[in-house]
């Protein structure tokens, strides 16, 4: 895809070293097709072209998540896990009554933590899977990353206090539009946090803001009272290959989204959370 960005001006403030970005995608149609109720593939998202990005953006390690267009077929997502082995984990999706305790511990072998509930775009198991996913996988020390409009955070946040063990909401919380602090759902993304097994991943700014760059305001100040609420509880990923911006119009300049954290983070403690201490803990590098 000739828009994106693979490379350029690395970040002003370097990031600290063994820095994890924690939600990627590959797609290789020449040899994982698309699955059957997916939204279908974006075009290529290869090894190589992610390496690139890596090196661009000082990352030494990373999570790679199954695409929508796969559905329940992980074979991209594995290889991918293989080819680049200690630096990475990878978060799958499963149908909690179809696979075994033995696939799910080879999987966990392979460097697997976490299964995927996505409620929105055509994901492969949404809410109504949550808690039977999270009781297949709890025993091996997964983790679930969970994914809907958080403007329905009240609504959702009995089921989501049903959950045991960790879990991550994506994307900011994935407001689809976006709200100011003192809406209730955010309250109730809060109140969520402290329980403490909740994660808020900061990725995808560009998805759901209404301002745009170069601030997305709207969403920075979710993340910045995000930040300064818990900031034990904050992960950070690029989202690559950025599968909702399909032209070069709207397509993010990874290095910019990270200056945007750094400047959300203030300082030095803050920034090895977000980018190493909180994901190393949860995925276990």
């Amino acid at each position: 895809m000739t828009f994106r960005k693979l490379t350029g001006t690395p970040p002003k403030i370097a990031l600290p070293k063994g820095a994890i970005d924690t939600h990627i995608h590959f797609f290789d149609s020449s040899r994982f097709g698309a699955e059957e109720g997916g939204p279908g593939l974006v075009a290529d998202a290869l090894i190589e072209h992610y390496e690139q990005v890596q090196k661009w953006l000082g990352l030494e390690r990373v999570v790679i998540t199954q695409g929508n267009g796969y559905q329940f077929n992980n074979r991209c997502t594995l290889d991918a896990l293989y080819h680049f082995g200690k630096n990475a984990r990878a978060i799958v999706a499963i149908k909690p009554d179809e696979i075994t305790d033995a696939e799910i511990d080879s999987m966990t072998e392979q460097g697997v933590r976490g299964a995927r509930i996505m409620d929105i775009w055509q994901g492969a198991i949404g809410l109504e899977g949550l808690l039977a996913v999270n009781a297949r996988v709890k025993p091996f020390g997964w983790n679930l990353i969970v994914q809907f409009d958080g403007n329905e955070m009240v609504e959702h946040a009995p089921l989501l206090s049903q959950i045991e063990g960790e879990y991550v909401l994506d994307h900011t919380a994935k407001f689809l539009e976006p709200v100011t602090v003192d809406d209730p759902a955010f309250i109730a993304l809060l109140k969520l946090i402290d329980r403490g097994n909740c994660y808020v991943k900061l990725s995808g700014y560009y998805e759901t803001s209404k301002v745009g760059t170069p601030g997305y305001d709207d969403v920075a100040a979710m993340a910045k009272a995000l930040i300064a609420h818990a900031p034990e509880r904050i992960l950070w990923a690029t989202n690559w290959p950025h599968n909702m911006a399909t032209n070069a119009d709207i397509y993010p300049n990874d290095a910019h989204m990270i200056d945007l954290v750094n400047e959300w983070a203030e300082t030095d403690k803050v920034r090895q959370q977000i980018f190493v201490d909180n994901p190393s803990k949860l995925y276990g590098f």
